[in-house]
């Protein structure tokens, strides 16, 4: 770009200053990572809004690594945000408000310049597809005290989780030397995310009913929206977001536990996605979309532990989201009354699974190109809803 709409960017973009960061350390900022060279300070030209900012100390020789800690952060145009390396600890800490002050100035004069990194543009809209409804308040409401992300907090946590193959796979490598865990004194709690009940138990009703509860979420559902999020969706997806970005790029295990547990939860309602949530629905797969997507790129996260497990662990045959995908798939086969937008992203999902990893479902279903006779008493009814316009749906 021009030397005239470079300091723009720099001017009005958010602007992060580590300082005395020692080099070979890895240093991410939403979909990007960088290793530390002798002469890097920060990184400029970041686009106002919410970000995920992660880093990880190396050894001198930058071959080990230790466990990536993370932060969020939510930033107005041409603001400044001041680190300093502490050497005993290994982490990035606040400055003291004058020393902070005379830094961002400082900043603003273009001292640090030549020092800081550019934020990639072209990576912003990944980002933003991954963060669509991350906001400031979601942050400060699901971020631990002092809004540090590491798995290096998880410790007591991290004995009894593993339950599926793959969560064997991740709590293996988090435990492994290279991912050990400090001392007790740096474990702190974790992050607020919602309670998410895996079971129904409700006294006064019947067996059968009990099990039709457990079996259709609907109503699990409708409660964890009223109470929790206090009626919004939005509300819901941000939590989603929130705990795949911390898993994918933070490593926490927390995390992903969530994000499973919010996937499970919706992939096991069978009323809701046709009758009383469509909208949620359409714009719940949109997320997943691009959360798989991304995670499935060439490359993605490198330097995380997930990215071992996204190929082999994460989406294997008989992992769980085989599973829930292959069961709603056969529900929007078989529902008499489908969204349209809903059954526009769930065909561009199957797709991402399909073309990506292999992965086989019906051939005949509704997913499938919606190609229909006008007289096939099993083609689903599409009906198109004002919220959500096709028209956000990605040209592929």
């Amino acid at each position: 770009m021009d030397s005239e709409t470079a300091l723009e960017l720099v001017k009005r973009g958010v602007t992060l200053l580590f300082l005395d960061v020692p080099q070979h350390t890895l240093i991410g900022i939403d979909t990007q990572m960088f290793s530390v060279g002798p002469e890097f300070k920060g990184i400029k030209m970041i686009p106002p809004g919410p970000h995920f900012v992660y880093y990880s100390s190396s050894t001198r020789d930058g071959k080990e690594f230790s466990p990536i800690i993370g932060f969020f952060i939510d930033a107005g145009p041409s603001e400044v945000i001041v680190r300093k390396w502490n050497q005993q600890d290994e982490r990035l800490v606040k400055v003291p408000e004058e020393e902070e002050e005379r830094y961002c100035q400082a900043v603003r004069s273009l001292e640090f310049d030549r020092h800081l990194g550019p934020y990639n543009l072209s990576q912003y809209g990944d980002w933003k597809q991954l963060s669509s409804y991350i906001t400031k308040s979601i942050i400060q409401r699901i971020e631990p005290i002092g809004g540090e992300i590491s798995i290096a907090s998880e410790s007591a946590m991290r004995i009894n989780t593993p339950n599926t193959m793959m969560e064997k796979a991740l709590n293996e490598q988090l435990n492994a030397s290279k991912f050990s865990t400090p001392s007790d004194k740096s474990q702190t709690r974790g992050c607020y995310y919602t309670s998410i009940p895996r079971v129904i138990k409700q006294k006064g009703i019947q067996c059968q009913q009990l099990t039709s509860l457990n079996l259709d979420k609907t109503q699990l559902l409708e409660r964890v929206l009223l109470e929790d999020y206090g009626g919004s969706e939005d509300l819901l997806l941000a939590e989603l977001q929130f705990a795949f970005i911390a898993f994918l790029m933070g490593q926490s295990l927390e995390a992903f536990l969530q994000w499973k547990s919010l996937v499970s939860l919706l992939f096991g309602c069978t009323e809701a996605p046709f009758r009383t949530r469509s909208r949620l629905f359409a714009k719940f797969i949109k997320v997943i979309y691009y959360q798989l997507k991304h995670g499935l790129q060439k490359g993605c996260a490198d330097t995380s532990v997930a990215s071992s497990l996204l190929d082999d662990s994460w989406f294997s045959a008989d992992s769980f989201l085989h599973h829930l995908f292959k069961e709603f798939f056969l529900l929007v086969q078989d529902a008499s009354v489908v969204d349209g937008d809903l059954l526009s992203w769930t065909r561009k999902l199957k797709e991402l699974l399909e073309n990506n990893l292999g992965w086989e479902f019906q051939n005949d279903s509704a997913v499938d190109g919606m190609h229909f006779e006008e007289d096939d008493e099993y083609a689903p009814v599409v009906e198109m809803l004002d919220d959500l316009s096709s028209s956000e749906a990605p040209v592929i």
